[in-house]
C-alpha cells in the first residue's frame, strides 16, 4: 500500500570551495577580531566559490560526488529540487542548469526559496513525492553562494556567512527514513532578516545600489531570540509525538547560524554534547546548505550509522523553520 511507503535518504554528497576566508582576514579589513566573532558566533572561517562561479556551479559539484560515491546513474533520477535564495539568475532555474550539467536526461525539477529553512522544505517535498508512488530517485541539493550577497564591510552580517553546497539522493524504503516532520512559516518575520531589492517591486537601479539594498539585512537579537524559541518548540513537538525521551536521539542536526543558538537549543532539549553536531566553525552559516553538509560530515566522521534515530531542525527568514524525525539507513 502506498501509505507504507517511507521516503529515505540512500546517498549524500558535498561541495565546499576551496578558498578559505579565517576571522583574521576580516581583523584586517573590518573593526573585529578573531575573539570577537569566535566568542559570539563560534565561526573561525568560511569558504568563498572561485570568481565566475555560483550556486549552480556548487550545486553540480555536490551532486557528482554523489553519484560517483554512491554509483548512481544520473538518467535514473526523476526530479532534482534545489534548495536557494542564491540562484545564479532569476530564470532558467539552477535546477534546469543542474540538470544539463549532470547530465540527468529523464529528470524535471525547480528551485525552492525558505532561506535557512530550504534543505528541511526541500526535503519535505520530495518525502511527499517518494510517498505518493509516482517517483522513485529525487536528489534535494541545498546551495548558497552567500558571498554574492554580502556587504563585506558590515560587520554584523558579513562574518557570519559562507558559500557551499550538500545534495542528497530520496528513494522508497518500507522501514527506515522520514518518520515525522513539520515545518512553519510566519511572515510577521519578513523584515527582521531580508534582501531589500533584486525582486519586482525593488528591481537593480543605481539608486538601490548605492543603498546597499542588494545585500543581506538582518535584526540579529530578534533573529537569535526566535531562532532558539523555534527550533526548541517545533522539535520538543516532534519528540513528543513520537515518544522520543532525549536519550533516545543518536544526533540532533540543527541548522548552523550561530554556535550559542545550537547550545541554548540543546540545552533547552536536554540533549549532551555528543549528541550534536556543530560544524559552523569550518563553513559558517551556508544557508540552505548547512544540513546537507552536516550529514556528510556526520557519516564521514562515524557519527551517524544505520537505525540511529536522527532529528534535524531549523530557522531561517521568513520566518520559516522545521524539525524532521529520520530513522537513518546509511552505515558510514
Amino acid at each position: 500500500m502506498l501509505n507504507n511507503i517511507k521516503a529515505n535518504i540512500t546517498a549524500v554528497g558535498k561541495y565546499v570551495p576551496k578558498k578559505i576566508i579565517t576571522n583574521y582576514d576580516f581583523e584586517k579589513k573590518l573593526d573585529t577580531s578573531d575573539d570577537w566573532i569566535l566568542s559570539r558566533t563560534g565561526i573561525k572561517e568560511r569558504r568563498q566559490v572561485p570568481n565566475g562561479k555560483a550556486s549552480v556551479y556548487m550545486g553540480t559539484q555536490a551532486i557528482k560526488s554523489l553519484l560517483k560515491n554512491y554509483h548512481v546513474k544520473a538518467d535514473n533520477i526523476d526530479v532534482i529540487i534545489v534548495s536557494t535564495i542564491t540562484p545564479d539568475m532569476f530564470f532558467p532555474s539552477c535546477a534546469c542548469l543542474i540538470q544539463k550539467e549532470i547530465g540527468a536526461n529523464n529528470s524535471w525539477g525547480f528551485d525552492l526559496s525558505a532561506a535557512c529553512s530550504g534543505f528541511i522544505f526541500g526535503l519535505e517535498t520530495a518525502s511527499n513525492m517518494i510517498k505518493s508512488g509516482i517517483y522513485k530517485k529525487i536528489i534535494v541539493v541545498g546551495v548558497d553562494t552567500m558571498s554574492s550577497i554580502l556587504d563585506y564591510n558590515d560587520r554584523n552580517t558579513c562574518v557570519l556567512f559562507g558559500d557551499g553546497a550538500g545534495a542528497v539522493l530520496v528513494e522508497p524504503n518500507d522501514s527506515n527514513g522520514v518518520i515525522d516532520s513539520l515545518m512553519k512559516i510566519d511572515g510577521s518575520g519578513g523584515d527582521a532578516l531580508y534582501m531589500p531589492a533584486g525582486g519586482s517591486l525593488n528591481p537593480a537601479t543605481k539608486e538601490t545600489i548605492d543603498k546597499k539594498m542588494h545585500y543581506v539585512k538582518q535584526d540579529g537579537t530578534n533573529v537569535f531570540k526566535q531562532a532558539v524559541k523555534g527550533m526548541t518548540n517545533i522539535t520538543l513537538e516532534i519528540m513528543n509525538r513520537n515518544n522520543l525521551n532525549p536519550s533516545d536521539i543518536n544526533l540532533f542536526i540543527p541548522h548552523q547560524a550561530n554556535k550559542r543558538i545550537i547550545e541554548l537549543v540543546g540545552n533547552k532539549l536536554d540533549l549532551k554534547t555528543n549528541q550534536i553536531l556543530i560544524n559552523i566553525d569550518k563553513y559558517a552559516n551556508t544557508t540552505a546548505a548547512t544540513i546537507p553538509i552536516a550529514i556528510y560530515d556526520a557519516i564521514l566522521d562515524d557519527k551517524l550509522k544505520a537505525n540511529d534515530n536522527l532529528i534535524i531542525s531549523t530557522f531561517g527568514a521568513g520566518f520559516t523553520w522545521g524539525s524532521m524525525y529520520i530513522n537513518w539507513n546509511i552505515d558510514g
